[in-house]
C-alpha cells in the first residue's frame, strides 16, 4: 500500500486480497459465507464486520440486496481485469488455458459495453464496444447479452438516467409494458413498448418527451432487446 491509501490491518489486507483474487479468477466477488469458510471464521457475520471496515476505509463498496454485493473501486478493478487478461493470454499461448477457482460456486459474466451506435451496423459491432466488464450474474433477472450506455433523460421517472448502464437481453419480440432497446433509423432508444391497432408506440417515462409512433410504413425500425437490469451512473465495479 502506498502512503496515500488507507492503512489496512493484516486481516483486512488478507480479505481485500482474497476479494481481488476471486474477481481476477472468476469475475465475481465471494459471498460472506465463502470468505468465512476460506479464512476460518465461525460465521459470516465476522466476515461482514471486516467488509464494513474496508468499506469505511474506502477500498471497497458494499451493495445491498445481493449475496455477492462487494465492489472494488474502479481503479482497483481495472488493474485486476488487466492482470486477468494478461494471465489468460499467457496461458492461452501455452495451450493450457485453465482458470482455477479459489472459492467454490463463483461464476463470471463478461459483457460488452455498447456506446454510440452507427446507422446500418449491428449493435454489437466491434466499433460500438467501448470495453468489457465482468459482472455478477445474480444481479439480473434474466441473463443479459450486453450493456448499453443510456443517453438522455426520457426514462427518468422509472429511474433510468443519462449515463446509466442498461443490461440488455437480445430479443426481436416484446410484450406490452416491457422496457426495450429499439433502433429507429440512425437512433437507438430506450422506451416502454406498446403495441396498438395502429402500430407500435415507444413510450417515454418523462412528460417532457413525446411517444414515438412506429407504423408499418416507418423505415428502419428494429427491436434490439429487452432491459433486464440497470447499473447506476457510477463507475462499474
Amino acid at each position: 500500500m502506498t502512503n496515500d491509501k488507507p492503512k489496512l490491518t493484516p486481516r483486512q489486507q488478507q480479505i481485500f486480497e482474497l476479494i481481488q483474487r476471486a474477481i481476477a479468477r472468476t469475475g465475481s466477488p465471494p459471498t460472506r459465507a465463502e470468505i468465512a469458510a476460506e479464512l476460518g471464521f465461525r460465521s459470516a457475520n465476522a466476515a461482514e464486520e471486516h467488509l464494513q471496515a474496508l468499506a469505511r476505509k474506502g477500498v471497497i463498496e458494499l451493495v445491498g440486496g445481493t449475496s455477492r454485493g462487494i465492489r472494488l473501486k474502479a481503479d482497483t478493478l481495472r488493474s485486476v481485469n488487466e492482470n486477468r487478461k494478461q494471465t489468460a493470454s499467457a496461458k492461452s499461448s501455452n495451450g493450457s488455458l485453465s482458470f482455477s477457482l479459489a472459492l467454490p460456486g463463483l461464476e463470471q459474466l463478461v459483457l460488452p459495453l455498447v456506446g454510440r451506435v452507427a446507422a446500418g451496423q449491428p449493435i454489437l459491432a466491434q466499433e460500438h464496444v467501448e470495453q468489457t466488464y465482468a459482472v455478477e450474474p445474480s444481479l439480473f433477472a434474466k441473463r443479459p447479452d450486453y450493456l448499453l450506455r443510456v443517453r438522455g433523460m426520457s426514462m427518468k421517472d422509472i429511474g433510468i438516467l443519462d449515463g446509466d448502464l442498461l443490461a440488455v437481453a437480445r430479443s426481436r419480440e416484446a410484450r406490452n409494458g416491457q422496457i426495450v432497446v429499439a433502433r429507429i433509423g440512425d437512433e437507438v432508444t430506450v422506451k416502454r413498448f406498446q403495441r396498438t391497432a395502429q402500430g407500435i408506440e415507444l413510450l417515454p417515462e418523462n412528460p417532457d418527451f413525446q411517444p414515438i409512433v412506429v407504423t408499418p410504413d416507418s423505415p428502419d425500425f428494429e427491436l434490439e432487446g429487452l432491459a433486464v437490469g440497470l447499473i447506476r451512473n457510477q463507475p462499474l465495479i
